[in-house]
C-alpha cells in the first residue's frame, strides 16, 4: 500500500490559530517537508510538540530535485506531512510539484484545514466576496506588471495579489493607472499579527498612502470591474478595451470576441468601431503629412521669393 501525502495549513500570524490536527500530524508523520526547517522548530515549541519523524527541506531552491524522493517515501507507504512557513501549501508556496507527482502516482494526497491570507483578507476588505480570483504576486518588472494588469482590467470578481512591502506603492499606482484610480480596494497588512492593519479607499488615495513606505507582509484586495452601464457602451470604449486586451497579447480577432461578449453585443458591433478608429486614425496622420507639406512648400516658396 501506498502512504499519504498531508498538506498542513500553519498560523499566518498568530500561532494560536494552528488546528489541533496539525499537532498530532506533525507528530505521527514519518516524514515532515518544511519550506524553513527554522521555522518549522519555533513552531513546534509554540505547539509544544515534537515531530515522530524524519525533518527534511522543501522550499523553493530544491522542490524540483526532492519531489522525487518524497514521492519514493510516498510509494512506500510513508506518511510525509507537507508544511509552509505560512499559509496552505501550494498556494503560492511550495507543494504544487509534489502534490502532482503523487497523484500521477496514485498516492493518497489530504489536507489539513488551516489559515489562509487569501480568505482572511477577503472577509476583512468589505469588498464583494461572492465571486474572486486570487492572482498570486505580480511581476517585479514594471512592464510586465501592467501586462497583467491590462489581462485583468475587465474581470468583474474581486481580485486577490500578494505583494512585497517595498513594491507595493509602484503597484497600486499602476493599479491606479490601468484599473482607474477610484477602483475600491484595500491593503491587508500583518494579518493576526500584533501590528494587523488593514487600510480601505480608492486605489489613488492608496497609492499614495503607501508612497510614505509600508511594512510587513501584504494582501490586496481590488474590486472587480464595475457592470458597464449603457453610457460606457459607446464605440470610443469598445474600442479602448479592445486595444487593453491587444496589449496584453492577444490578437485583435480574439480581443473583439471577448470584448463582444463582455459588452453584451454582436461582434461586427465592435469590429465596425475598431475599423473606424483606424479610418479615422489614418485620416487624422494622412491630414497632418499634409499640413506639413503645405507649410514646407510654403518655407520653400519664401526662400525662392526671397532669392528673387
Amino acid at each position: 500500500m501506498t502512504g499519504t501525502l498531508v498538506l498542513a495549513g500553519t498560523p499566518i500570524g498568530d500561532t494560536a490559530d494552528a488546528p489541533p490536527r496539525l499537532a498530532q500530524e506533525l507528530a505521527g508523520a514519518d516524514v515532515v517537508a518544511a519550506e524553513d526547517t527554522r521555522r518549522l522548530r519555533r513552531l513546534t515549541q509554540a505547539l509544544g510538540v515534537r515531530p515522530g519523524g524524519r525533518i527534511v527541506s522543501y522550499f523553493e531552491g530544491n522542490e524540483a530535485a526532492r519531489t522525487p524522493e518524497l514521492v519514493e517515501e510516498l510509494a512506500g507507504g510513508a506518511r510525509v506531512l507537507l508544511v509552509t512557513d505560512a499559509g496552505m501549501p501550494s498556494v503560492s508556496d511550495p507543494g504544487y510539484r509534489l502534490v502532482a507527482a503523487a497523484v500521477e502516482r496514485g498516492v493518497r494526497v489530504t489536507a489539513v484545514p488551516g489559515p489562509s491570507a487569501v480568505l482572511t483578507a477577503l472577509a476583512l476588505s468589505g469588498l464583494p466576496v461572492d465571486r474572486f480570483c486570487f492572482e498570486g504576486f505580480l511581476p517585479r518588472k514594471a512592464g510586465e506588471r501592467l501586462g497583467r494588469l491590462r489581462e485583468a482590467a475587465g474581470e468583474r470578481r474581486t481580485l486577490v495579489y500578494f505583494e512585497a512591502p517595498h513594491r507595493l506603492d509602484a503597484t497600486l499606482g499602476a493599479m491606479a493607472e490601468v484599473f482607474g484610480p477610484q477602483r475600491r480596494a484595500a491593503v491587508c497588512r500583518e494579518l493576526t499579527k500584533t501590528y494587523e492593519e488593514v487600510r480601505r479607499g480608492p486605489l489613488a488615495e492608496l497609492a499614495e498612502w503607501a508612497a510614505e513606505g509600508v511594512r510587513g507582509e501584504i494582501t490586496v484586495v481590488v474590486e472587480g470591474a464595475p457592470e458597464p452601464g449603457p453610457q460606457e457602451l459607446g464605440p470610443a470604449e469598445l474600442v479602448r478595451r479592445v486595444r487593453i486586451r491587444e496589449e496584453a497579447g492577444e490578437r485583435r480577432k480574439e480581443a473583439i470576441a471577448a470584448v463582444a461578449s463582455e459588452a453584451g453585443l454582436p461582434k461586427r458591433e465592435v469590429f465596425d468601431a475598431v475599423v473606424d478608429a483606424k479610418n479615422a486614425e489614418k485620416a487624422g496622420n494622412a491630414g497632418n503629412a499634409e499640413k506639413a507639406g503645405n507649410a514646407g512648400n510654403a518655407g520653400k516658396a519664401g526662400k525662392a521669393k526671397n532669392a528673387e
